[in-house]
This record gives structure tokens, sequence and C-alpha cells, in this order.
């Protein structure tokens, strides 16, 4: 698959919003490397570029597979055109795919703030490992592996979790854990 036009070419998929049921669900194995999936994955990067977002697992998008995509690298800078009207302009992407991954090791221990496309509004310290072994599908259904660590090994424990229908807010004390849940059960009611 060519993703070099993903931030131009797709289509914005709803995300969907804590507490929906689908994202307490743990994700099925992909099975099948088809144009759909490509398609899938093409729609997921769109959708994350403009969200905008560092990462995104397909249950966000109701798709219960375990598949997500990231981009911990590009930047993003809002200017004033010649028009004088504000425009978004992205640059230095390094968009990976991830498809059946499995954390197989780690070390360390980290704290950082995150923050979820499904959560919106919501950003608390979670405590995570700082390197991360993972081994994963591409696109072509070959298996490969890497060694990660710092962000890259955050954002991929993140996208790991919604796969095995953990949000981020799980991570939190049990005394913020019950606020947030509240709240945003609340918030979803209205």
């Amino acid at each position: 698959m060519n993703i070099e036009n993903y931030k131009l070419e797709g289509e914005n998929l709803p995300i969907l919003k804590y507490p929906d049921p689908v994202l307490s669900k743990v994700a099925g194995p992909v099975t099948e490397f088809t144009p759909d999936l490509e398609n899938l994955v093409k729609n997921m990067l769109f959708t994350m570029y403009h969200a905008p977002g560092i990462g995104l697992a397909a249950p966000q998008v109701g798709a219960s597979i375990r598949l997500f995509v990231l981009d911990v690298d590009y930047e993003r800078e809002t200017v004033t055109n010649a028009n004088g009207e504000e425009e978004v302009r992205m640059s230095d992407f390094n968009p990976m795919v991830f498809i059946n991954p499995v954390i197989t090791g780690t070390s360390g221990t980290t704290t950082f703030e995150e923050g979820c496309l499904s959560v919106p509004g919501v950003y608390e310290e979670v405590k995570r490992h700082k390197s991360v072994h993972v081994k994963y599908q591409n696109l072509k259904g070959e298996t490969l592996e890497m060694e990660v660590d710092d962000m890259l090994a955050i954002c991929i424990q993140h996208e790991n979790d919604h796969l095995d229908g953990i949000v981020f807010i799980e991570r939190l004390s049990n005394l913020k854990k019950q606020f947030y849940k509240k709240k945003l059960i609340k918030e979803k009611g209205r």
C-alpha cells in the first residue's frame, strides 16, 4: 500500500467515545490482508492526522480487530496563508502500522501525561514501561519486530491497550478512574 497520500486522501472516520461498548471489547485477530484492510488503514491514518492525534486503534473507529496506526514524529503547525486564512500544515510524516501486535518484552518504567481521542479533554499521568519489544505484522502479512523506547514505546502500549479493551483511564488510581467514569458516562448521556 502506498501511504504517501494518507493525509490528502481518505475518509474521516467517526471516533467512538468512552464508554462505547466496543472500546471495552477484546479485539479479534486480523486473518486476511485484503484491499479492504488497506483502505481501513488509509482512512485511520487520515482520521488520526486530522483529529489530531499520534495514534489510533481500530476499535476506536468501530472495527474490533487487532490493528493500530501511529506517528509520533509528524509536525503540525497552524499558519496564516496568503489570503489571510488560518490553515494547518503537517510535515515530517512517519506513519506506522501494527497488525496483530504482541508485546514480547518490557523494561524500565516511566510516567507520561497521556490523552486519548476516545476520551477528549482528559489528560493524566500514566505509568508505563520505558522500553518494549513488539512483534507484529505489516500490511503484507509479514512478521516484523522492533525494540523501542520513550514516546514510541508509550504510544504502542497505549494503542495496544485499546486492542485489549482497555482505555487509558483504567490505568489510573481507583479514585481518578471512578471520577472519570462517572463524569464521562454522565456526559455521554446528555
